[in-house]
């Protein structure tokens, strides 16, 4: 899964202002991201950092099919909330009766809880997309990792009112085997995307239209953002996407856990 890349000014403010953040990156053992079977498994502490109750382990694989089968189309919306653009989202989305999955920064969704009471109370689902969205976390410690992954955990479950992430999407998709179990262990599937829009880099509301409509039969999951930068061109994309889709056949639904 391709990285994110450059220009993205913001996640470096994110970064500086990251609350919670207690453990620094000790080592750089490089992981490849995706790769094969883990060297360890999370320890007990690490997958009880979390008050919860009992948690239900799910697979470890990354999932990118749709619940809704072959014609399934998973929308998925990261890096907010954002006060300005994940209203203008939710509203689309519930125009047109969708149901999206949204992959929130910990330091986000701890800065915007109404908002994600929001999400959740529109019958959409919650992820984890780590503390402060590094997308070289596949290059730092096991116990940077667990931090940024059981961290935005805890604040996103605080923030909605109780309700647990049900998936985790590394930043950039640098998953480790390491966080694929410890996120796993939490009962947050790891989650991909087939078709990215690259919205994140504003190039233009008919080329976002374009690229999803060029790439969907790679498969159902479609990476949107809500929070960045300016989000107007992801906001009218949706609104030209979601009706499109619904005539060619396409119904919404969740990733599978």
């Amino acid at each position: 899964m391709a990285r994110h890349g450059g220009g993205r000014g913001w996640y470096g403010k994110v970064l500086g202002a990251a609350v919670g953040v207690t453990v620094l990156a000790a080592g750089a053992g490089a992981w490849t991201a995706q790769a094969g079977a883990t060297s360890g498994s999370p320890s007990r502490a690490e997958s009880s950092a979390t008050p919860s109750a009992a948690v239900e382990r799910v697979a470890a694989t990354i999932v990118h099919a749709s619940d809704r089968g072959a014609h399934g189309v998973n929308i998925t919306i990261d890096d907010g909330p954002d006060p300005v653009w994940t209203p203008q989202v939710l509203d689309v989305l519930r125009e047109y009766g969708v149901k999206a999955t949204f992959c929130m920064v910990g330091t986000q969704a701890e800065a915007h809880p109404d908002l994600v009471k929001q999400v959740v109370a529109a019958g959409h689902r919650l992820c984890d997309h780590s503390v402060s969205h590094d997308t070289t976390m596949d290059t730092k410690s096991q116990a940077y990792q667990s931090q940024q992954i059981l961290d935005a955990e805890r604040m996103i479950t605080k923030a909605s009112g109780g309700v647990r992430p049900m998936y985790y999407r590394a930043p950039g998709g640098a998953f480790t085997p390491y966080s694929r179990e410890l996120a796993a262990s939490r009962g947050m599937r790891p989650l991909g995307w087939n078709v990215d829009t690259k919205d994140f880099e504003r190039p233009g509301t008919d080329a976002i239209i374009a690229t999803v409509e060029r790439e969907l039969p790679n498969g159902p999951t479609l990476l949107f953002h809500d929070a960045g930068g300016d989000r107007s061109q992801t906001v009218e994309a949706l609104r030209h996407l979601l009706p499109e889709l619904a005539a060619q056949g396409y119904t919404f639904g969740f990733p599978v856990r």
